[in-house]
């Protein structure tokens, strides 16, 4: 179960990559129609939330320690507040439904919350590997859960 939360934490890490390119493509696509930012939203509001709950299943059948559980389950979150930061944005438009300095405000915090977001998975993943990594010999293991032997 370790190993697989390894990779699943990569498989994370990787969308999350992904989803930075899918938002450039989605900026940068001639002429920007309904569809330029498709590639974002599946990725952000399907793949990323499955492999998140992955994750943290694979978390708690490698019976990691609980603060790892709870940085896995972080991401989950950070995607409902990267919503509500898209919504508001888009919302925050005037009569003419151009931006206005208040939605691009909030548009500026949806990406910082994307860069909080991989930071946190690369803890994620950093965990899961120091998990799954053999103790050096030697070295007597520390059990991962309390009255758990060694």
């Amino acid at each position: 179960m370790r190993k697989a939360l390894v990779i699943v934490s990569i498989l994370l890490l990787v969308a999350f990559a992904l989803q930075f390119v899918f938002a450039a493509v989605g900026a940068f696509t001639k002429p920007a129609g309904d569809g330029a930012y498709a590639l974002h939203s599946v990725n952000g509001s399907a793949v990323i939330p499955a492999l998140t709950l992955l994750t943290i299943l694979f978390a708690v059948l490698a019976k990691a320690p609980g603060r790892l559980i709870g940085l896995a389950v972080l991401p989950l979150g950070l995607v409902v507040v990267q919503a509500l930061l898209a919504m508001f944005a888009n919302a925050a438009t005037d009569a003419a439904g151009a931006s206005t300095p208040f939605g691009l405000t909030i548009a500026g915090l949806h990406a910082v919350n994307g860069i909080v977001a991989v930071h946190v998975v690369v803890g994620v993943l950093r965990g899961a590997r120091a998990l799954a990594s053999p103790a050096p010999a030697g070295v007597t293991p520390v059990p991962v859960r309390e009255g758990e032997p060694a």
